[in-house]
This record gives structure tokens, C-alpha cells and sequence, in this order.
């Protein structure tokens, strides 16, 4: 299996683009049929739940392979800060942030993660940002923004007066979106780094175990709260879904493709997320596609097609 993908440098490349894309199509796709589960379990627990079975799932992969260098203490670092950015506070941010603003507001912060993805790698991994690639970013960003602004208002839990240190709760909510732009942003960039010394499967496990150990402290307090007995069987293999989907199969099929795209143009495949998302709302939940939306589509794939084409001039060998 690990040879699998030693072929010619354009195989790779397209088995590359191939899990970048996959992996956001999943995580879009979980996002979407998980709801039902944040209306059963609490947050943490529901956390303290997915990386545990992610982790039984996964527990093989932290055996280190043979032709692997021993890991440095930098690159233990790198691990912890890809959970604890990537995972852990990614996640609170979102959550608090989406409770505070509008779902069409935390959508447009979050069409910024393809152009803070390219200044992060141009800042910390010395990528250049060709015309091309920076073309592509943009239509990410405009697709993935003119889709947001179709989405209801359902999220609105502020009201004009509710205010925090001077500032409005809404404008908080925003700021704790785009933080959590920022975590996503350096999960894509630390994972780059990561690729060039780990594999795909020990990243995945070590960063999912560091996942577990920061959010047992809440996971185990919420579950002496919960009954477990409301839980219906359904709910527990859409958990297991969950779980395996966000912790194993994207992880792995992220780091799988990082590991030979540079990190700006692989940001420009989180488009991918909410377009899967709306393919499962349309096929499954009886959602309807706008023509701004498909529109926006159109627009966001277009830059896919512009980060995955072929340079003119091919590399030597």
C-alpha cells in the first residue's frame, strides 16, 4: 500500500489532488448528517467520544514504521500545536463564534481560509504564490462567499444591544470565526511541515491522541452528567460514522495529499466542503439549490480547476 502512489510525478500529483478534495468532500459531508448528534450529546462529549473511537481505530498507526526518523522535540511541538490548533481550538472558536454572529456572517469569514492559507505558507513555509494559484484562491474565496450569503439566518442568537467590553457580541462571534480561519489556516500549513519527516498514518494518530488527552478533562465530566441510555441505535452508528470519518479517513487523506501539494493551493480545496455539504442536503434532507448557489459553485470549482491544471512548462524528470 505504501508504494501505491510511487508512480510518475503526474500520477502523484492527481492521487494528491484526489485526497485533498476527498477529504474535504468528507468533512462537508459529516458536518451535514451530524446534526442530529450535537442535539443528543454535549459538545465535549461528543469530542471526548469521537477521538476515543477514532483512536481504537487508529492505534496501530502509532507504531513507528522502520524507514522513519526518530521525532525531534520540534516536531513534537509541531504535533501538539496541529491538534491543539487544528482540533481543539479550532472547534471552540467555531462553536461559540456560530452562536454569536449569523450563519450567513460566520460563512463569509470563513470563505478567507484559501487566501489566509497562502499567506501563511508564504510567511512560515517560503512558498511562492504564482498568478495561477492566486486566481484559483480568489474564485475559492468569492464561491465559497456568494454561496454563504444564500444560507438562512437560522443562527442568530445576538440581539443589536448584547455587548461585551464595547464591542457587540456579533462583532465577537466574527472575530472567534475568524480565529478559527487562522486555527484551520495553521493546521494546513503545520501539517505541510509535518509531511516532510512523518507519515500520513502516525500524523493522523499522534495528533488525534493529543485530541483526546486535551478534551478528556470535559469529555469525562459531561459523561458523568449524561445517560447513556437515551442514545438510540441509530444515533450510535451515525457516531461511529462521525468519529472515523473526522478523526481517521480525512485526517489521513489530508496529510496524503500534503505531503506533495504546497500548502497554498491545497488550501484552495476547502472549497470542496461546502459543496459537499449542499450535495448532502439536496440528495438526502430535500434542500433545493438556489441559482446564486450554483452559481457560486461554478465559481468555486473553476478555481479548483485552475490550482489542479498542469504548469506549462513541466518540470525536468
Amino acid at each position: 500500500m505504501h508504494d501505491s502512489i510511487t508512480a510518475s510525478p503526474a500520477v502523484r500529483r492527481w492521487w494528491a489532488y484526489g485526497s485533498l478534495a476527498l477529504s474535504m468532500s468528507l468533512v462537508g459531508s459529516y458536518v451535514a448528517l451530524s446534526k442530529p448528534l450535537v442535539l443528543v450529546f454535549p459538545v465535549f462529549l461528543l469530542a471526548w467520544l469521537r477521538f476515543g473511537i477514532g483512536g481504537l481505530a487508529m492505534w496501530r498507526w502509532l507504531r513507528k514504521p522502520a524507514d522513519e526518523a526518530v521525532i525531534s522535540p520540534r516536531t513534537r511541538h509541531l504535533l501538539f500545536l496541529e491538534s491543539f490548533l487544528g482540533n481543539f481550538l479550532f472547534s471552540i472558536c467555531m462553536l461559540f463564534g456560530v452562536s454569536l454572529t449569523t450563519a450567513v456572517a460566520a460563512g463569509l469569514v470563513m470563505s478567507s481560509i484559501p487566501a489566509v492559507v497562502a499567506i501563511l505558507s508564504w510567511l512560515f513555509l517560503k512558498e511562492r504564490i504564482g498568478r495561477r494559484t492566486s486566481a484559483a484562491i480568489a474564485c475559492a474565496a468569492l464561491g465559497i462567499g456568494l454561496f454563504s450569503l444564500q444560507k438562512p439566518d437560522a443562527g442568530i442568537t445576538a440581539t443589536p444591544e448584547s455587548s461585551f467590553m464595547g464591542l457587540g457580541y456579533a462583532v465577537w462571534g466574527n472575530l472567534l470565526v475568524f480565529a478559527a480561519v487562522v486555527c484551520e489556516a495553521s493546521y494546513v500549513v503545520i501539517g505541510k511541515k509535518l509531511t516532510e519527516g512523518l507519515g500520513p498514518k502516525r500524523i493522523s494518530a499522534i495528533i488525534n491522541l493529543w485530541g483526546f488527552a486535551l478534551v478528556t478533562p470535559f469529555g469525562l465530566w459531561t459523561a458523568w452528567h449524561f445517560d447513556f441510555a437515551v442514545v438510540s441505535g441509530d444515533i450510535w452508528a451515525l457516531l461511529f460514522f462521525y468519529a472515523l470519518a473526522a478523526s481517521v479517513w480525512t485526517v489521513w487523506l489530508w496529510m496524503t495529499g500534503l505531503k506533495i501539494v504546497p500548502a497554498s493551493r491545497a488550501g484552495v480545496f476547502t472549497v470542496m466542503l461546502p459543496v459537499s455539504a449542499a450535495a448532502v442536503g439536496v440528495l438526502f434532507m430535500g434542500e433545493r439549490l438556489t441559482p446564486m448557489q450554483m452559481l457560486a459553485f461554478g465559481i468555486a470549482l473553476l478555481g479548483l480547476i485552475l490550482a489542479t491544471l498542469p504548469a506549462r512548462q513541466s518540470a525536468k524528470g
